[in-house]
């Protein structure tokens, strides 16, 4: 099965009022382990690429070598996207869709709003003769997560009308209450805007900061036209705990193989769940 971008998947998505997972990869393991919940559970899957996690993988040629290994030697049947996240400039989001990546977002979110369409317009226009997918951003995602920090700032809806219209992305990522990272108390995501948005520009959404948002509220938000959910954290959290109760249990080990491969599985098992939770199993 070859990489393909997330327009079609996303536009099913919104459409059957299911969620597709982006699920951040940051090395071997887990690509495999993601790849091999998103096989078992016949879903759709997105593999997401930050610039940082690229950088520690060895390039974005690599990461799609990698990616291409794996779906062949693992027998992957399902669609995967291979998505650049929060691609800081046009050069980044270039670099990435030269190296095969199969859709890019752009984050012009901490620019003002012209400059951000300016910016975003600029990626789809080569992304698209490419048959790549855009996703932008308005408004400001919380907390951290490699190269992006910010605090809190709701997205506006006239905005993110403009920024649809004016440059033809396929997803828009509005900044609704989520952060990057653990939260620091209950999440307090915009229902009422998110609807006022899906309303306004009739394309999927995305969700950044998937990890720690109660189940009620992630079903709310798809309901309310998010198509998409990004989940990094909470994968990073279940590899660390296991590998130091195995390296607890075994303090003489010196294999990596004895603490990655319980990691993976951890991080199988968790991306199983979330495919459940967000109701793309079978939508492949």
């Amino acid at each position: 099965m070859p990489l393909v971008s997330m327009t079609d998947m996303l536009n099913k998505a919104l459409e059957g009022k299911y969620a597709v997972g982006q699920y951040n990869i940051n090395n071997l393991e887990w690509t495999q382990a993601i790849l091999g919940a998103a096989e078992e559970e016949k879903s759709p899957v997105i593999l997401g690429v930050s610039e940082g996690a690229a950088r520690h993988m060895g390039g974005f040629n690599t990461v799609v070598k990698m990616v291409e290994g794996l779906i062949q030697d693992m027998n992957i049947t399902v669609p995967v996207a291979i998505h650049l996240d929060h691609g800081s400039s046009f050069e980044k989001c270039k670099a990435a869709i030269d190296a095969g990546f199969t859709s890019v977002m752009i984050d012009g979110s901490h620019h003002p709003i012209d400059e951000n369409i300016e910016m975003t317009k600029k990626v789809v226009e080569y992304a698209h003769s490419k048959g790549v997918s855009v996703e932008a951003e308005v408004g400001t995602v919380g907390g951290q997560e490699d190269d992006v920090i910010g605090g809190i700032m709701y997205a506006k809806l006239d905005e993110c009308i403009r920024i649809v219209k004016e440059t033809g992305i396929d997803t828009l990522a509005p900044a609704l209450g989520s952060v990057h990272g653990p939260y620091l108390g209950e999440p307090n995501l915009g229902f009422k805007e998110m609807e006022e948005i899906r309303d306004a520009t009739n394309i999927p959404m995305v969700l950044h900061g998937g990890t720690g948002i109660p189940e009620d509220d992630i079903k709310r938000s798809i309901s309310l036209g998010t198509s998409k959910i990004n989940v990094n954290t909470e994968n990073q959290i279940v590899f660390a705990k296991v590998v130091r109760e195995v390296l607890a249990a075994k303090p003489d080990a010196y294999d990596p193989r004895v603490f990655i491969a319980p990691g993976r599985e951890a991080i199988k098992q968790t991306v199983i769940g979330k495919i459940r939770e967000f109701g793309s199993s079978n939508k492949a």
